[in-house]
């Protein structure tokens, strides 16, 4: 029996080495990619979700909403309807991390400018203050594509609850009231489905290399 196994030895070793060069070969060759995942709050870190959605593990979306874009037009989830976009959260008055989140995006904008399937979204958080005017000059300034990146104002307080219920943005808690006040780095990449596919941030360079990857796997996962 000895003899039996020291006889083909050699032959297990070397069909064990062809067999992971083949199993390698192949995986090259059908160049398997990871799909992006889809984020539930219960996966999410819980200081960013709020405490009524602690153990929802699936089917979350990015809820409806109707707010006021810089050209004074009602923006809605019919205008992102079947396509990806990048959201974020931000203030026209803000001196410290808006102006870094702003020049990113319009960075993204860039490199999206003639892609159909990809739009922009920015709520501000000082919708008092950000009125269409307001957000209409700030566009003007930072080369906003009207036809690919909104800026849009409205109700504090869904503007609120968007960035704490929906897009899973804001460590802070708080009802959206006028002493509320919120301030994320964060960028939320949304699918077709509204659902959310990627969390980054915005200050961070690196951040958006990888955001705009993940982009194109996104999109290649609805040609396959």
């Amino acid at each position: 029996m000895l003899s039996f196994f020291k006889d083909y030895k050699y032959f297990a070793i070397v069909f064990a080495i062809i067999s992971i060069v083949i199993v390698s070969i192949i995986y090259n060759i059908l160049d398997v990619e990871k799909p992006l995942p889809i984020y539930q709050p219960a996966q999410v870190e819980q200081e960013l979700v709020d405490s009524t959605l602690y153990d929802v593990r699936k089917y979350h979306k990015i809820a409806d909403f109707s707010l006021t874009n810089q050209n004074g037009k009602t923006i809605t989830q019919d205008d992102y309807k079947d396509k990806i976009y990048v959201a974020d959260f931000f203030f026209t008055t803000c001196q410290t991390i808006c102006p870094i989140m702003t020049d990113h995006m319009a960075q993204i904008q860039n490199q999206i400018l003639n892609d159909d399937e990809v739009m922009l979204l920015s709520h501000t958080v000082t919708p008092q203050i950000d009125t269409i005017a307001q957000l209409k000059r700030y566009a003007l300034k930072k080369g906003v594509n009207d036809a690919k990146w909104n800026l849009v104002t409205g109700d504090k307080k869904q503007i609120y609850e968007l960035a704490r219920k929906s897009y899973l943005a804001v460590k802070t808690v708080g009802d959206g009231d006028e002493y509320d006040m919120i301030h994320t780095e964060n960028f939320m990449l949304i699918d077709k489905k509204k659902q959310i596919r990627g969390f980054y941030d915005g200050t961070d360079p690196e951040a958006i290399t990888q955001l705009l990857k993940d982009i194109e796997t996104l999109k290649r996962e609805y040609k396959k």
